[in-house]
């Protein structure tokens, strides 16, 4: 079995620009090494917005030297990028945008869907890339829910969805640089399963809503990250009630780690530059 070695509870809470008010895993616990190749984790909600014709959300801002993944689970976002790159995620929808050498984004409320107010709730999570992609072309993905293959856990109404990576024998569609598994997992209660994952990889299980007894012993309710050791290949799941986890499971980057804001690279040097290269226009802008 992988044991679990510890238990997080949100390490802050804060609003991201004036969309989006999350609680934050990692890295607000100091946990890096141990969760890499994940760099940080912010639930979403569930949080009610009023209608408005407002935009919501967070304006125009950098990213260079990682990916960030958002996953929908209720509400809509909106997408804009200085690569061109644009679109419009749902309930069950994912978006993987790789920064990479660096691109300029905005991520609002979806206009139709402010007006008419509503719960958002999402997950964003940054995923690094080694020293030798960190600057290459960005690239964008659209995931569509309809295009997530998922499997039965056994049982009515538990299945597994594959967002990246493999899961017996079924690919998910989301392409990544570093080797990621990424599952979505809605189980009903009373549902027990084992899941296999990698020996050696970083392994969190993080509760969205509900809870889940993890190898007959672990307790992990809501907006609860359980890290997992790297040795072992399977986790034991029981859910007390229903109950929404992600699953996110890696092979760990051995380098160095530099981060400031929207930046991460690995080193200090290459941090400078990333930000000169924003205020000089070479990370592009948005029209």
């Amino acid at each position: 079995m992988k044991s679990v070695t510890e238990i997080y509870k949100p390490g802050s809470t804060h609003m991201v620009g004036d969309g989006f008010p999350v609680r934050n895993i990692f890295p607000s616990q100091n946990l890096t090494e141990e969760i890499s190749p994940f760099l940080l984790l912010d639930y979403a909600g569930p949080a009610s917005f009023p209608p408005t014709n407002q935009r919501r959300g967070v304006g125009e801002h950098p990213h260079r030297g990682f990916e960030t993944v958002t996953i929908v689970y209720q509400g809509k976002v909106a997408h804009r990028d200085s690569a061109g790159n644009g679109g419009t995620i749902g309930p069950g929808d994912v978006q993987w945008m790789t920064a990479a050498s660096g691109v300029v984004h905005e991520e609002l409320h979806e206009q139709a869907w402010a007006r008419e107010g509503g719960t958002l709730q999402m997950i964003q999570l940054w995923v690094n890339l080694p020293k030798s992609l960190k600057m290459s072309a960005p690239r964008y993905q659209t995931v569509l829910n309809e295009d997530i293959p998922q499997a039965n856990l056994g049982g009515q109404g538990s299945v597994l969805r594959v967002i990246a990576g493999e899961y017996e024998g079924l690919k998910g569609p989301a392409k990544t640089f570093t080797p990621v598994h990424l599952y979505d997992l809605k189980l009903v209660a009373g549902h027990r399963s084992e899941l296999s994952l990698p020996v050696g990889y970083n392994t969190g299980l993080f509760v969205l809503s509900g809870g889940v007894v993890l190898n007959r012993s672990q307790k992990v309710g809501e907006a609860e990250m359980a890290l997992c050791d790297p040795q072992g290949t399977q986790v034991d799941l029981e859910a007390t009630e229903e109950t929404r986890v992600l699953v996110l499971s890696g092979e760990p980057i051995l380098e160095p780690v530099a981060r400031m804001g929207p930046f991460v690279m690995n080193t200090e040097e290459e941090l400078v530059q990333a930000v000169n290269d924003y205020r000089a226009g070479r990370m592009g802008r948005l029209e």
